[in-house]
């Protein structure tokens, strides 16, 4: 059955859309890629229309934490000051990552520019657990 839409094609794709600019992009959120060399491990994460101060990256027992917030408030009005159209959006996203218990806060280095936070985190070799040997006592 066909119904008209006043939204457009389809109703549910209306309500999906990009959290941070309003336009219509599924899973484009915090796309990231990892590369790997021998000294360290590049993130680069896209986070288009976010505001350098409304980034926040915690590491926090050897999870590193990126988390992003915005708002946007679009306002229209006519001559007479009644609202033609008036729209607000509040949005948060975060993604996590292991890197390891090893790596602290100091070492971790990351920047911002034109959509993509760039973080670069050195390798370190996980230090590995001394199995405990167990000692037997001797029955007679």
């Amino acid at each position: 059955m066909l119904m008209p839409s006043i939204f457009g094609e389809n109703l549910i794709d209306d309500f999906s859309f990009y959290p941070f600019t309003g336009y219509k992009e599924k899973n484009s959120m915090m796309k990231t890629d990892v590369k790997e060399d021998d000294e360290k491990y590049e993130i680069d994460m896209s986070i288009p229309g976010v505001k350098k101060e409304d980034i926040k990256a915690e590491l926090k027992d050897g999870y590193l934490t990126v988390s992003a917030a915005t708002s946007s408030e679009n306002e229209e009005k006519d001559e007479k000051q009644r609202y033609i159209r008036r729209e607000r959006y509040f949005g948060s996203c975060s993604r996590s990552f292991y890197v390891g218990k090893e790596i602290t806060q100091d070492e971790i280095k990351a920047k911002y520019e034109n959509g993509v936070l760039t973080i670069d985190i050195p390798k370190k070799e996980e230090k590995k657990k001394e199995v405990e040997e167990q000692k037997y006592i001797a029955i007679e």
